[in-house]
């Protein structure tokens, strides 16, 4: 009998032989498939692969054949060996182009080391305070001292002690350092994907290597005590390099585009071009990552980046853009495809407006948000706009108490507060909103506040540090003296902490803040400090819950604690916020996949993932002849001089027979078209 012959499938007769020959057979297929792939992943051998086909190819005829006859299974065995064919074909393909190159480039090029030099107060934890330190209700207006107007007086927030000076730049400084940048970005474009991952692997080496000094300098800096730095400024900036380096070539790889049956003969796609020298003007609650973060996306997008770091936490930047220029030049490129911006508003100012930057990634208030988003205005400059939050954070009546406690203790505290996506309010329904008022007052009262580091007579075992900004220390005040007035419940902190660091430094003492209600301006407000603010969720109902959540102008993070994960989800779901998690905190940021931003006034665009490293680039479309010699024509119905009926009746029927869904209406198309003709 021929292979094709025709037969009737025989009808299934599970006897006790056709069972038998069943179960040994997928029980054959089963070992073949279990035991012979997992060591032909691992030990690739073309004679075994044949083998394993054959086997294979044996096991399912035989299945099939028991259960319908000899030729559905002789077709069906057919395609499959086919299938695994082009599959292997596929598969010997990417390893040649992608995985050989790939294993080459991350197992045996060598990674340059770099030396930065530190400085004294960077390399040692200890320093003297005498006759250095300052009045620390008067050290904004210090910042500016009047005999050295060109510079920003700088000061450890937890001390007070003066570290030093940087400039303040003027518009012209900052002019000048943006012709740099875009003179070495034109070499720098032109660099691979390969040359820009050994920089990022460079300054990766170095991080790993100097985790003590990067979390010492961000802590003298900023105030955080150094596991905060650890894990807010080295771990993410970590993170965000590895999620770089492994997906950033494909996520900036061509994306091609269905081209349409008018256009069948031509092939389209997206490509993404550098804009240039982006402008970034950073905050100040993270020196070190907040400025890595966006020189990692700018370079590996093949821009030169411009970063204006804040005037609160400058005297770090010195040595965080060491590392990346350092890093540039140990791999041969021009390091002044990166600059720092040191200044006050001016030079902030001076970046918005430089022609020669060419997109602006601000992070900071909606405030100053709205000005930036102004100043690029009148240059038709786009920008991104991360305006930071007051995410909620919702324990649902089915919690387990002793699992979430922690949670809410990280979302408020970490960083004295002072995260964008830091939890803003947390949501306790009615069932368990006393007992969590109790335990929470109880783990707050038992922080530790003071200096972050070993020095000026401490020994740095805190949980909470300073405030960056004196100026900060005001609002937060302000803002729970406006909710104790209208009726809510101020259970400890409150207030300025005049104790810790022995009366020098900025420090709010942590602070639980209870039966916050929808008029009072800490409901609506970002207090970006060490505050717990409760929120109980009348009748532990959902949707008043939902109500009272979106019932704000920021929509950043949000989170939704809850045993039952399908009620978390649906919760979510309901949240205006540009991210969501279920019963976890901040793990967005950790998972650089994602774009990370948010909605209202929390911004718009975004950073990280895909669409964070597209932001970075012109996305430019582009079509080219799929056949060489197919070209598109301009038919005769439609060419100059234009006959005005014949091209109408022309056109429509062109429309008709590509658009019209049925049969006759596309045969009486054609018929037009050529009468038209």
């Amino acid at each position: 009998m021929g292979f094709f012959s025709s037969q009737a499938a025989a009808p299934v007769d599970l006897t006790c032989s056709n069972s038998q020959t069943l179960l040994m057979s997928l029980t054959c297929l089963y070992n073949i498939l279990y035991n012979g792939i997992i060591d032909n992943i691992i030990d690739f051998n073309s004679t075994k692969m044949d083998s394993l086909y054959a086997s294979i190819y044996a096991s399912i005829h035989n299945i099939f054949s028991t259960l319908f006859g000899p030729l559905l299974p002789r077709i069906i065995c057919l395609t499959f060996l086919y299938l695994t064919c082009l599959y292997t074909f596929k598969l010997t393909r990417y390893s040649l182009q992608t995985l050989f190159p790939a294993v080459i480039e991350w197992g045996f090029t060598k990674i340059p080391t770099i030396h930065v030099a530190l400085l004294d107060k960077e390399e040692k934890e200890e320093y003297e305070c005498k006759d250095t330190r300052l009045v620390v209700q008067n050290k904004d207006l210090n910042l500016k001292n009047p005999s050295r107007k060109n510079y920003i007086q700088c000061y450890d927030p937890s001390t007070g002690v003066h570290l030093g000076e940087v400039p303040a730049m003027t518009e012209a400084e900052v002019f000048s350092r943006v012709s740099l940048a875009k003179s070495a970005q034109l070499k720098w474009s032109k660099t691979s994907f390969k040359e820009r991952r050994l920089v990022l692997r460079t300054i990766q080496k170095y991080i790993l290597s100097h985790i003590e000094d990067i979390c010492r300098v961000s802590s003298r800096d900023s105030g955080k005590p150094k596991v905060d730095a650890l894990l807010g400024e080295v771990m993410t900036t970590c993170e965000k390099i590895r999620c770089i380096n492994v997906n950033g070539e494909s996520w900036l790889s061509k994306s091609y585009r269905p081209t349409g049956p008018l256009m069948l003969h031509k092939t389209a796609y997206v490509e993404y071009v550098p804009y240039g020298v982006l402008g970034v003007i950073a905050p100040w609650n993270y020196p070190f990552h907040n400025m890595l973060n966006h020189v990692i996306s700018g370079l590996y997008s093949g821009n030169a980046v411009v970063s204006k770091v804040s005037e609160h936490t400058s005297w770090s930047s010195r040595y965080f853009t060491g590392i990346v220029r350092e890093a540039l030049r140990a791999c041969g490129h021009d390091p002044d495809v990166v600059q720092t911006i040191t200044g006050f508003a001016e030079a902030g100012e001076a970046v918005v407006k430089c022609p020669g930057v060419d997109k602006i990634i601000f992070t900071g208030s909606p405030g100053v948000g709205r000005m930036v988003m102004k100043g690029a205005s009148e240059f038709l400059k786009p920008v991104i706009l991360e305006l930071g939050g007051k995410d909620p954070m919702v324990f649902c009546d089915d919690v387990c108490l002793d699992e979430v406690m922690s949670w809410s203790m990280r979302g408020c505290f970490q960083n004295c507060g002072q995260n964008c996506c830091g939890v803003e309010r947390i949501f306790a329904y009615e069932k368990i909103h006393d007992e969590f008022l109790r335990r929470a007052e109880e783990k707050i009262r038992a922080l530790r506040q003071g200096v972050p580091l070993a020095c000026c007579g401490h020994d740095g075992e805190v949980d909470c540090g300073a405030m960056v900004m004196e100026g900060q220390i005001n609002i937060i005040q302000a803002l729970i003296d406006d909710a104790v007035k209208k009726g809510a419940t101020l259970h400890c902190g409150g207030k300025r902490n005049t104790t810790a660091g022995n009366g020098y430094g900025q420090f709010y003492e942590p602070t639980l803040i209870s039966g916050i209600t929808s008029d009072m301006r800490i409901a609506k407000e970002e207090v970006f400090g060490p505050v717990m603010c409760v929120v109980k969720v009348p009748n532990n109902d959902d949707d008043e819950c939902i109500r009272m959540i979106n019932d704000c102008d920021f929509g950043l993070g949000s989170s939704v604690y809850s045993r039952d994960a399908a009620r978390a989800k649906r919760m979510g779901e309901q949240i205006k916020s540009g991210m969501f998690t279920a019963n976890d905190f901040g793990v967005n940021y950790l998972v650089q996949s994602l774009p990370f931003g948010g909605v209202k006034d929390s911004g718009f665009d975004r950073f990280a993932g895909p669409e964070g490293l597209r932001a970075c680039c012109l996305e430019r479309s582009i079509v080219l002849d799929r056949i060489p010699f197919v070209k598109t024509t301009i038919p005769d119905p439609i060419n100059y001089p234009i006959k005005t009926s014949q091209g109408m009746q022309f056109s429509g029927s062109l429309i008709n027979l590509m658009y019209n869904e049925s049969l006759f209406g596309k045969l009486k198309a054609i018929f037009g078209i050529i009468k038209a003709s």
